[in-house]
């Protein structure tokens, strides 16, 4: 695939809008966490993440719904090896509020965790709700950034299995050297109410970003470390790497 074929004010849009998780578009992204450690193990896990972003109108607004499935390789909590297979699946539909500034998303909506894991070492075993927000801020061509932020508990599935109370924050920041390539930073840190264990990892990546007819090409790799965690198999160090995918209408 040449690189960006527009005029330049075209492709500044493109590279400046390729992150933005609230995009008006269709979107489908693959991307994986190669985690190198677990803390308080010597073992390495993976995440494999199957992403589709769909925008809809609903009740006279403009909403994005974005699903989550994971294919995951963790310790067997046996000590018998890594177990393989399909995770939980995630969904939330973000409201977009209007900002009065096109540049500037920001959306809010309900979440959902349904227990699609093919084994009980890959999910929660759990039905879990909670919400989701994210703000993108696209007002400079040059720096991009924003967040989101989930929560979400549980509320039905299997009795035998620990309860869901999580949070997230994913803050984000993008910064653009021409021609699609950029720099960039998107760790997520999450934090669990129902044992107190956390992680807040820090990375610094970089992507390019390439514009071929209606489609935007987004491929990136990030290495991110944490600096500070509580709690059994939280990520000590991971690799976070992607190929996202913008269909333009």
């Amino acid at each position: 695939m040449a690189p960006f074929s527009l005029h330049a004010d075209d492709s500044a849009d493109a590279a400046a809008q390729a992150n933005n998780p609230l995009a008006n578009m269709t979107a489908f992204n693959l991307q994986n966490y190669y985690i190198g450690r677990l803390t308080e193990t010597d073992k390495d896990a993976n995440q494999f993440w199957f992403r589709y972003a769909e925008p809809f109108r609903l009740f006279g607004g403009n909403w994005l719904m974005r699903a989550s499935l994971p294919v995951n390789s963790y310790p067997a909590l046996d000590g018998s090896g890594k177990t393989t297979g399909v995770g939980d699946l995630n969904v939330f539909a973000a409201y977009l509020i209007d900002t009065g500034n096109p540049a500037v998303s920001f959306g809010i909506g309900p979440q959902l965790t349904a227990p699609t894991a093919s084994d009980d070492d890959l999910g929660s075993g759990k039905w879990s709700a909670g919400f989701a927000n994210v703000l993108f801020n696209a007002e400079s061509k040059r720096f991009q950034y924003g967040y989101l932020l989930t929560w979400q508990a549980s509320f039905a599935g299997d009795h035998d299995r620990n309860n869901v109370n999580v949070a997230a924050l994913q803050p984000f920041a993008f910064f653009q050297l021409g021609q699609g390539l950029y720099l960039r930073s998107a760790p997520i840190m999450a934090y669990n109410f129902e044992n107190n264990a956390y992680s807040v990892p820090i990375g610094l990546g970089i992507g390019q970003v390439i514009k071929k007819g209606n489609t935007v090409f987004n491929f990136f790799i990030e290495p991110q470390y944490s600096v500070a965690w509580k709690g059994p198999a939280q990520p000590d160090w991971q690799i976070f790497a992607g190929f996202n995918m913008q269909f333009l209408h």
